[in-house]
């Protein structure tokens, strides 16, 4: 048997069990099970780094259905890290022998290899294949139903300046599955900054942000594509993540990375925080009304959606609705793992689309995008959903 995992059970313990989490837990507000709330998971994940409880099926689905959502830890009293334990619950599971399922590594292996997801995206826009895949049912015809009908790579590639650029470099961080299916938005992005005065480039050798391996019990892949990435982005220019899921796994490099991951962390920067008081000029773009979904990695680890708003806030004669609080359940590959449970938590943001639809859905991460867009088209709402730089863009003079 592998090595069991460490544990940081001294992390744990500064949960002292105040339930102060729990209103804000999405899957303890679906289920009303102690064992679905973060308490409930801290206390399981103790009583298995300790000996006293078993990796039960019950208990290892407890774990494997929390989202990562990390909400909790926003009103936490105690400012228990609670993303840093459950990523370390996932490893103690693995090393124990509970390995995530077969399908969920597979897809895990093929996000760390971009040039591959990039082909297989590629192959399934072709004649026949979501049929084919739809007959498959189970994960192939999930993930053809969540693929965006201009899925691609983007489109616009680095060019060398003939004089320094105003604002100095500013390197762009593709990632993996916005990198194979999200182009409209890093072109979009790279095309906001350049009109700023900003250098772009996107390096060639950066890869995954880890994230799917992180959460999913692996830290040892995660710390190797992080390793990956630091090498990829020498210098100390900012770091421009369009997903705010992979930029929240970057601000954790230093778990990963150390010292060297931290200071890269330091660099990471949403588009918009680099936008929202740039020297641009915006009209009255096509869209008079949106609806702003913050996504939970942005709302609760990056917190950068003030940048967001106030970019939004420029656009002139633009009418910006914001959804509530709560977790849409994409949650990185969760809306693939655990479609049933995903949907569940998405039902509410879609009703209240429904009663007064907005002209667009503006989301800062792709996970998000995907999983609104296929379930406005399931109740058959004809909403684009866009990042928040290609509706500025929209509007750029």
């Amino acid at each position: 048997m592998t090595k069991p995992a460490a544990f940081p059970l001294d992390l744990a313990d500064r949960c002292v069990k105040c339930g102060l989490c729990l209103p804000h837990c999405p899957t303890y507000q679906l289920s009303g099970v102690e064992g679905e709330s973060p308490r409930g998971r801290i206390a399981l994940m103790q009583g298995l780094a300790t000996g006293r409880l078993e990796p039960t099926p019950g208990l290892v689905d407890h774990l494997n259905q929390c989202l990562g959502c990390r909400a909790c830890e926003r009103v936490c009293p105690a400012d228990v890290p609670y993303g840093e334990l459950i990523d370390a619950g996932h490893a103690l599971l693995v090393s124990s022998g509970h390995p995530r399922a077969a399908h969920e590594r597979a897809l895990a292996s093929l996000m760390r290899r971009p040039a591959w997801l990039r082909k297989a995206v590629g192959l399934a826009r072709l004649p026949g294949v979501g049929a084919a895949a739809k007959g498959l049912g189970g994960l192939p015809a999930r993930a053809m139903s969540l693929l965006p009908g201009d899925a691609g790579p983007a489109r616009l590639r680095d060019v060398p300046a003939p004089k320094p650029a105003p604002l100095g470099e500013a390197l762009l961080f593709a990632g993996c599955v916005s990198g194979a299916v999200d182009g409209r938005s890093l072109d979009d992005t790279r095309h906001l900054l350049e009109t700023a005065g900003w250098q772009v480039c996107r390096p060639p050798r950066q890869g995954c942000c880890g994230a799917i391996d992180l959460h999913a019990g692996y830290p040892e892949i995660a710390t190797g594509l992080a390793e990956r990435n630091l090498a990829a982005f020498p210098g100390d220019g900012p770091v421009v993540a369009c997903a705010s899921g992979c930029a929240a796994t970057l601000l954790d490099y230093a778990r990963l990375a150390g010292e060297p991951g931290a200071r890269f962390a330091r660099r990471i920067r949403d588009p918009a925080e680099l936008l929202a008081d740039a020297p641009l000029e915006f009209g009255r773009g096509q869209y008079r009304s949106v609806v702003l979904h913050v996504p939970c990695t942005q709302r609760n680890v990056t917190r950068s959606s003030d940048a967001t708003r106030r970019l939004l806030a420029r656009i002139p004669d633009l009418a910006v609705r914001e959804l509530p609080a709560g977790c849409c359940g994409a949650a990185g590959a969760h809306f693939l793992s655990h479609p049933r449970q995903a949907d569940a938590l998405l039902e509410a943001a879609l009703a209240r689309l429904a009663r007064d639809p907005p002209e667009a859905l503006v989301t800062s991460n792709i996970g998000c995008a995907m999983h609104f867009a296929a379930g406005l088209k399931r109740i058959g709402l004809d909403i684009p959903v866009m990042h928040p730089a290609s509706l500025a863009r929209d509007a750029l003079k």
